[in-house]
């Protein structure tokens, strides 16, 4: 107890070190007055489908070439689609009543509006490698948002005011006639992009007291936040086109206009609302507000990360809390077992008592079976442990990455390439490993147990992650994966992971077979009725809530950010509480092998991994708990990919708490009966 304290300790205080510490390698970009500052568009997301589409999937304003960005595997994984815009920025530069463009809105191009409203759909853009946010409230404290809404509904509560639409039609499984005639539909059209900036500290601004300490230095400005203010106006204009419609260079708007001492320039309070029958003149406009601010640049993440989110407070004594009620529960069990286990060695051990000692009944009778193989699959359980010990390395060497910074959010999908990775490189672990217990079962197949090592559970999450793909390619999201980053995995798996898990297996094979404390009889013993309470479903379903409740706080805080499209990035927290789940899962498997073995039933080795690993039992109820109380997805669809991939994340918990469950109590094993003398 005390060395996990002291542990704890060292990580919370290195987590506050390392606080200020910016990715190594990213260095800032600094701007001249007047200087070009690109705007990309990213894509569209909502919490409700769950499915990312491409920004220029709505009929939004697109220059001639949008030119796709470079992107990494994580951020294809995760559906951004990183393009050029219209949005034209100059560094400190303030633009009012801009055009982006003017575009003849048909029917379908405002059904698609309207869809994308109903379904919440925010806007993704990105400047200086900045995420745009938005400025709202919850419950009088100020929150920070990701991304803007496409658009704001209203329902028609005034009978009177409601609208018959003839000519409407169902587009996406949606009732459109039923949507326009109960809510009206409001395009977020114009656009205040606000940026705020912090001077370069290499110069001095030449416009202050003393002027440029170096005039061959030009005055430079780095951009610490970004955020968009939107909203619908329903533009007017004079000399338009002979239908009444925006001609660029000619038309001039009599609705946006700069006012001396006015915060805004529109003038009008009209929306441009969205009916889905006939066609629309619609402008899209925006302005520029630079603002200057003390954030530094090296914390201008903060916001992103940690600041004005009204769950902070909660967050941290939750998860106090928690380490707190776990480490006390653990340490009460290993007082409890090692007392009993001390005066049971020290008994059979006693050589006055021997005869009597020999007689007791207990895990002493049955050293002569402890350490046969399991009856069921010995190679599917080498393969689990294997598969078990890559993924925990895996996440291990990820947090590690982390903490140091540098997997920073500064470098997009940085996250997700980096366990794609580190899971491909730990290869050769899962197969020495997989290779020592198989060989230790006395197995003699090694090869269809390499190729089980090296395939079964990247296949399973392969083919899960096919499945989905294939729908969000059905559906035209941004989210399927493109064929070239389908390619780029398979490579990883098929020419790296594969070998290094066939050299690992080598190494394995060629070391010595592991030597157990006892020898194992040649016909195995009897094993007496067991009680009720003893039985394989009741122990599994026990032992899997003392380690659930070691992360069930975190895990909440990992769910909102995955599906609510949040940045998580305590993982100094998240490290303790890996810490706590490991010495749960320790405990609560070696207590209930030791229980076992003292009713005299040594099938231990399946009831230790699934003991541990059933907390991902309760992880996928968890899951669906969370769709029922915090999510509103909607949709067959949504709902499918939701529950496929909590099925495999429950999956790789399964196996990376059911490793930790088996090592820990063939360890004990190992130990208690080393201890005792056996003839």
């Amino acid at each position: 107890f005390r060395m996990i304290f002291q542990i704890a300790i060292f990580i919370s205080s290195f987590t506050y070190l390392i606080h200020g510490y910016y990715l190594p390698g990213v260095s800032p970009n600094s701007y001249e007055m007047g200087e070009d500052v690109k705007l990309y568009v990213s894509k569209l997301t909502s919490t409700k489908t769950q499915m990312p589409y491409d920004f220029y999937s709505l009929p939004f304003c697109k220059p001639k070439v949008a030119g796709l960005q470079s992107e990494n595997i994580g951020e294809a994984l995760s559906g951004d689609r990183i393009e050029n815009s219209v949005y034209k920025l100059e560094a400190k530069t303030p633009k009012s009543c801009e055009i982006a463009c003017a575009k003849t809105l048909t029917a379908a191009d405002k059904i698609a509006f309207i869809n994308a409203i109903e379904d919440e759909y925010r806007v993704h853009w990105i400047v200086d490698g900045l995420p745009v946010g938005q400025l709202g409230q919850h419950e009088g404290e100020a929150l920070f948002q990701r991304g803007y809404p496409v658009g704001s509904s209203k329902e028609l509560k005034d009978i009177k005011k409601k609208v018959n639409i003839a000519g409407a039609s169902f587009l996406g499984g949606k009732d459109i006639k039923s949507m326009v005639a109960n809510h009206q539909y409001a395009l977020n059209n114009h656009i205040k992009v606000i940026i705020e900036y912090n001077d370069d500290h290499t110069v001095v601004d030449p416009s202050t007291v003393g002027g440029n300490a170096d005039s061959n230095l030009p005055y430079t400005i780095r951009i610490v936040n970004f955020r968009a203010e939107p909203y619908s106006v329903h533009h007017t204009w004079n000399n338009g086109g002979k239908d009444g419609e925006f001609v660029p260079g000619t038309s001039t708007l009599t609705s946006c206009e700069v006012k001396k001492g006015s915060t805004s320039p529109i003038t009008t309070t009209n929306e441009l609302i969205m009916s889905p029958t006939g066609n629309t003149n619609a402008v899209f406009t925006y302005e520029v507000v630079w603002q200057k601010s003390d954030t530094l640049w090296t914390n201008r993440w903060d916001l992103y990360l940690t600041a004005s989110n009204p769950n902070d407070r909660v967050h941290w004594f939750s998860i106090s809390n928690s380490i707190v009620i776990v480490l006390f529960l653990s340490v009460t069990i290993a007082t409890i077992l090692i007392k009993n286990l001390r005066k049971d060695i020290a008994q059979y051990n006693d050589s006055s008592n021997i005869e009597e000692a020999r007689e007791e009944s207990g895990w002493k009778l049955v050293h002569g079976d402890v350490f046969r193989a399991p009856a069921f699959s010995p190679m599917l359980y080498s393969v689990f442990v294997g598969s078990g010990v890559q993924l925990f390395l895996m996440i291990v060497a990820t947090l590690f990455f982390a903490l140091i910074g540098l997997l920073s959010p500064a470098n997009r999908g940085s996250l997700t390439t980096g366990l794609l990775i580190i899971y491909v490189c730990m290869g050769s672990f899962a197969g020495y490993y997989s290779s020592i217990i198989y060989k230790m079962f006395r197995g003699t197949d090694w090869r269809r147990n390499t190729l089980l090592t090296a395939f079964l559970f990247p296949s399973i999450i392969f083919c899960g992650f096919f499945f989905l793909n294939c729908i969000l390619w059905s559906e035209g999201s941004s989210g399927a994966v493109p064929f070239s980053t389908l390619f780029t995995i398979l490579f990883l798996w098929l020419c790296v992971s594969v070998p290094l898990v066939v050299l690992g297996s080598f190494f394995g094979y060629k070391r010595e077979a592991v030597n157990h404390p006892v020898r194992t009889n040649q016909i195995p013993r009897a094993i007496p009725p067991q009680a009720w309470y003893l039985s394989p479903t009741v122990t599994c379903a026990l032992g899997g809530i003392l380690p659930f409740g070691a992360v069930a706080v975190e895990l909440y805080f990992i769910m909102s950010a995955l599906w609510l499209h949040q940045i998580y990035y305590i993982f100094g927290f998240l490290f303790l509480v890996l810490i706590v789940l490991v010495v749960t899962c320790a405990e609560i498997s070696i207590l209930m092998t030791y229980f076992q073995l003292c009713n005299e039933d040594y099938h231990w080795w399946w009831r230790s991994f699934i003991t541990a690993g059933s907390c991902a039992v309760y992880m996928f109820l968890y899951a669906i708990w969370y769709n029922l109380t915090k999510l509103n997805i909607t949709g067959f669809v949504p709902t499918i990919i939701y529950f496929t991939y909590n099925a495999l994340a429950a999956f790789t918990f399964f196996l990376i708490t059911g490793m930790i469950g088996f090592f820990a109590s063939f360890n004990f094993n190992t130990i208690i009966y080393g201890s005792i003398k056996v003839d």
